[in-house]
């Protein structure tokens, strides 16, 4: 590895708009995070409790398809922000995030809440591309990496106080999660209409014209988008049950065949008018790839998306459901009883009702009613043994105790931490080791980096999923996110250098822009198998493990496609497009003369 020189040369201060930046980048997280961290478990908890009641199938398809489209946004939206400046969008985007967030608390019919959520993904979209772009511009290389380094500490910083917050006010209600991240964004207008300056160089005469050139050569054609973005909304159709999977898989292999075969007939075409310079529609035009190498690293690098985002959208639920977190609970109650109001906090009214509810059905108690009525009580942040919910019903229904009593005893023998808290660690590890560790790894080169954390956060997931049914299960999921936390905080910065090596070196910057591109598919594909997976795998078959298993062998069956493309298929590419450039004939003095 070579050593930079140094030519003592001094570090250009940053300017006041940097900071100003970083700040607004920090509420932004404190809305995004306070809300997405706990949405799993607003989107899921019963309406009775304050949540949606939607289904898993539900969750999983809004929490899959809204973040796609807000990492496919960017691309358009950063656009425009070139076009006519920072500050209008920024304005812009806390204009529609700040109603916005209110109204996710508002709304309770599953396509109304789709429709809020969109527009705070479209918010967040404006937002997002033009704060990373005041840090760039307002940066020179004499401080460019060091800013970029307080950019993400922002990040991680927003990220780890967004879900404190939020789990603490929930136990007040719901409501208050959303009005929380509304005013968090309503407080971004103030240092964005008074104090952020746009940044000199941020005008750009590109046009929406040019940024689909630009995606034509980097991803490929309108024919490939043909192909692709009809079989992603099938996709999305058949997360939200509105078709079969096996209708779906039909209608899949229809369309491939179908577009196969058109391709196969433009392309005869074609050679049989070759010498015709008649302007061709772009519906007629055979499907192009962009540049194949980067293709291919974005669509393996949708794996480790797709395993890492589990953090968020289904280790919440699982927590909640499958761990018990009662030797945490034993812990904080002898060494910290003050925090237990916080962390482990229990609603006794809204237990007392949801019990007395209850107690009036206890004739009609069935294995299945008792299961039901055992992951509706952990919505109310206790895990009750079932022949304990019995009893405890039994017992009311013949006056022996009162509901007030049961929900009492229940919270002092079974509450558990809030999982948003467990999570969050996640957020804190990184914002003290982060530094630490990109310093021990910027010694490696990337791709076997990238390879050890992805496996490393396999590791973590597989361990999480062993803590089910453990007397010290939350200390082994604690240890869980923990090693999660070192594995993301291992390979997530150097999947970002890995496209340097790989991106055509004139136009390096402009592919680190499409790098996104594997987010939005990792969230997809998260949403919509931690939909599927968990209704299947952890509550109908009553086996987290293997859900956790098939998320991890994702990762893991990523690492190895990974370590192939870098070996075999990266090299073999190279040196063939080094040979078809060789093989162009070149324009010289004898070319001319011979002419």
């Amino acid at each position: 590895m070579t050593a930079i020189p140094n030519n003592n040369n001094k570090r250009t201060a940053f300017n006041s708009t940097f900071y100003i930046a970083n700040t607004m980048e920090i509420f932004e997280r404190l809305a995004w995070y306070g809300f997405f961290t706990l949405s799993s478990l607003y989107m899921t908890s019963p309406s009775a409790q304050g949540g949606l009641g939607f289904s898993d199938q539900e969750r999983g398809f809004l929490q899959g398809m809204i973040p796609f489209l807000l990492y496919l946004f960017p691309v358009f939206t950063g656009a425009l922000a070139d076009r006519y400046g920072y500050k209008r969008m920024f304005i812009l985007s806390f204009i529609i995030m700040a109603p916005s967030y209110y109204l996710l608390g508002q709304v309770t019919e599953f396509w109304s809440f789709c429709a809020v959520f969109l527009a705070v993904a479209i918010g967040a979209a404006c937002f997002k591309p033009i704060v990373v772009g005041t840090v760039g511009r307002v940066t020179d290389d004499s401080n460019r990496g060091l800013g970029f380094g307080i950019f993400y500490t922002m990040v991680n910083i927003g990220g780890f106080l967004g879900p404190l917050i939020a789990g603490y006010v929930r136990v007040i209600g719901w409501d208050m999660v959303f009005i929380m991240s509304s005013l968090w964004i309503a407080i971004n207008f103030i240092p964005a209409i008074f104090f952020y300056q746009e940044p000199t160089t941020t005008k750009s005469t590109k046009s929406i014209k040019e940024v689909f050139s630009e995606v034509q050569e980097v991803l490929g054609n309108a024919r490939l988008a043909l192909l692709v973005v009809p079989l992603i909304i099938l996709l999305m159709v058949s997360a939200k049950g509105a078709i079969s999977f096996n209708t779906s898989i039909v209608i899949i292999a229809i369309w491939l065949i179908t577009n196969l075969a058109w391709d196969k007939f433009i392309k005869r075409k074609l050679i049989s008018s070759a010498n015709d310079s008649a302007f061709i529609p772009w519906y007629h035009s055979p499907i192009k790839l962009g540049n194949k190498p980067f293709i291919v690293y974005l669509l393996i690098l949708t794996g480790f998306w797709a395993m890492y985002l589990q953090l968020f959208i289904t280790t919440p639920l699982y927590i909640r459901d499958f761990i018990n977190t009662q030797d945490l609970v034993s812990f904080l109650s002898n060494n910290m009883p003050s925090w237990l109001p916080f962390l482990a906090a229990v609603n006794l009214e809204q237990l007392t009702d949801f019990i007395n509810t209850k107690a009036m059905l206890s004739n009609k108690l069935t294995p299945s009613s008792l299961q039901q009525l055992y992951f509706e009580l952990v919505n109310y942040k206790v895990m009750v043994p079932i022949d304990e919910i019995q009893k405890s019903l039994v017992l009311i229904q013949q006056n022996q105790t009162s509901s007030i009593e049961v929900a009492k005893q229940l919270a002092e023998r079974y509450r558990q931490i809030n999982p948003e808290y467990i999570i969050n660690l996640d957020f804190g590890i990184i914002v003290f080791c982060q530094l630490f560790i990109s310093n021990v790894c910027a010694r490696y080169k990337a791709l076997p980096v990238i390879v050890v954390g992805t496996l490393v956060v396999a590791l973590g997931l597989l361990l999480g999923g062993v803590a089910h049914g453990l007397l010290l299960g939350g200390t082994v999921m604690v240890t869980a996110i923990i090693v999660f936390a070192f594995g993301e905080m291992i390979a997530s910065p150097k999947s970002q250098e890995y496209v340097a090596a790989i991106a055509p070196k004139e136009n390096t910057a402009m592919y680190m822009g499409y790098y996104f591109v594997s987010m939005a598919l990792g969230n997809l594909f998260a949403g919509l198998l931690s939909g599927w997976g968990y209704g299947y795998f952890a509550k109908e078959l009553n086996s987290p493990m293997l859900m956790w298993l098939m998320f991890a062998s994702i990762g893991i069956f990523s690492a190895i496609l990974l370590v192939i493309f870098n070996s075999k298929w990266l090299p073999n590419w190279q040196q063939r497009e080094d040979s078809n450039n060789a093989s162009k004939p070149q324009l010289n003095s004898e070319n001319i003369a011979t002419s």
